[in-house]
């Protein structure tokens, strides 16, 4: 046994929810190791998933704008505005390294011990990387989660990719498939429609983001087609099969029940992620997993096995990276008896794309389903000032209040920077605020932030003072 290096709490993943647990809990006084096994912090989402696309995002969203949109602000470029994919590349690898590197920094700081490799559990309180030992009596399972995949569909990161490949093409391909309209798809699909592909977007069901605010997502569609991204809604793929460098996809339409074969370039499989445990050894500790694959836990974050905990991707909810930060931050706090708690009803979720869309709460319809009152109130961004002076006025902003005491419900955003104004909406529903309290607030003027005022007043009296 001397040769086991011992811990407070071994965390397993170095992503968003277990370096913030590693930390917070080092912060604590608890004897930290962090085992990741990349060779670099941050998990999916510094790596290969939040930042990268959203450098990108913004990267091709400044090339779109000055091909197309600065010339009506009185801004004009003597000479073609071209794209030089290797150097807008170069600065999304450079803005990853910058960010990982600043986790490393930070587990330093902190005083947390970290080692990189694959881990594997040799017994409940005993890990095992690389044929080194470390024990712990409370290990963190926090290793996050990989995309998932279609039967028939094999995807080799050139032709046919995940959300990994998408991110690393050498060049803009003509025609891009992007199979799934979720949060991924849509994204990378706008990326690259904006350097100048074709692109495509296959969705099973008949709407776009099926969680998505039924109106809001009217309005996303539109939108996005005005863009010029095609959609084949109600369509399912069938297979996808490399043939002479392009990639032949068997879709069928499930309105008509008629098959089509098309060619495309490129091929994104963006159908959601599943949770990644694989190798961790987790059968023969006969942890408890749940149907869809997640760790079944408690509201502690433990699973059946005393001592072994689970947070992030790799358990039920929502696989956003805040969530997982959330969670990895109010478990450490447990660990020292404190008693703070996630509000799942209060994890934001946003989709970087242009309109931005963001919303927290439930929509229309499932309040509807649980048969709950309720008001509402929309504003559009294009009466207000500060959109008319940006020419941001796409959009709207829909509150929804309890219709008996007016407490805010939901919001649900499609504008720019949603995902900045959704954190006044989470306040004031983990503040158990009411529409009025929002709408008699001062806002600053003129900012966006102003319709957030106005659409809760709509919700809360029904009218507003400018629409």
């Amino acid at each position: 046994m001397s040769n086991i290096v011992e811990y407070d709490l071994i965390v397993i993943g170095g992503g968003p929810g277990g370096y913030v647990a590693a930390i917070r809990a080092a912060q604590l006084g608890i004897k930290v190791m962090c085992i990741e096994k990349r060779k670099s912090f941050g998990g999916t989402c510094l790596n290969v998933g939040c930042i990268p696309s959203k450098t990108l995002l913004h990267s091709s969203h400044l090339y779109e704008q000055s091909k197309n949109d600065l010339v009506n602000y009185g801004i004009e470029i003597n000479g073609k505005v071209s794209l030089n994919l290797n150097k807008m590349m170069a600065n999304k690898t450079d803005t990853v390294g910058k960010l990982t590197s600043g986790v490393a920094g930070l587990f330093k700081k902190n005083k947390v011990d970290h080692f990189f490799g694959e881990a594997k559990f040799v017994n409940n309180k005993t890990i095992e990387v690389n044929q080194k030992k470390f024990k712990a009596d409370k290990i963190l399972i926090a290793t996050g989660s990989v995309p998932s995949t279609i039967p028939g569909i094999d995807i080799d990161e050139k032709n046919i990719v995940s959300s990994t490949g998408a991110l690393e093409f050498e060049k803009v391909p003509k025609k891009l498939a992007v199979i799934g309209g979720g949060y991924i798809g849509l994204e990378l699909g706008s990326v690259w429609k904006r350097l100048g592909a074709d692109v495509i977007v296959i969705e099973f069901s008949d709407t776009l983001v099926p969680t998505m605010d039924k109106d809001i997502a009217k309005i996303f569609h539109s939108t996005l087609t005005k863009q010029g991204i095609n959609f084949m809604l109600s369509t399912k793929v069938e297979g996808a099969l490399n043939k002479k460098g392009k990639v032949q996809i068997n879709c069928l339409n499930l309105l008509n029940n008629k098959s089509e074969i098309l060619d495309f370039d490129k091929v994104l499989v963006a159908v959601g992620r599943k949770p990644f445990t694989d190798g961790l050894g987790l059968e023969n500790l006969n942890i408890k997993i749940n149907k869809n694959g997640t760790i079944d836990v408690d509201k502690n974050f433990q699973t059946n096995i005393e001592g072994i905990y689970a947070i992030g991707d790799v358990i039920s909810g929502p696989m956003l990276a805040h969530k997982a930060s959330s969670e990895g931050h109010v478990f450490a706090e447990q660990l020292l008896g404190n008693k703070p708690e996630v509000n799942y009803q209060c994890i934001p979720a946003v989709v970087y794309t242009e309109p931005e869309v963001a919303w927290v709460g439930p929509s229309e319809r499932e309040l509807e389903t649980k048969k709950i009152a309720y008001k509402k109130g929309i504003f559009p961004f294009s009466a207000n000032a500060r959109g008319k002076t940006t020419g941001d006025t796409i959009g709207s902003i829909k509150f929804l209040s309890d219709k008996d005491n007016d407490k805010v419900l939901a919001v649900h955003i499609i504008g720019a920077h949603a995902g900045e104004l959704i954190g006044e909406a989470v306040a004031a529903i983990e503040a158990g605020l009411t529409a009025e309290d929002i709408a008699l607030i001062c806002h600053a003027h003129p900012t966006l932030s102003e319709s957030m005022k106005e659409a809760a007043s709509l919700s809360s009296i029904g009218k507003t003072l400018h629409f």
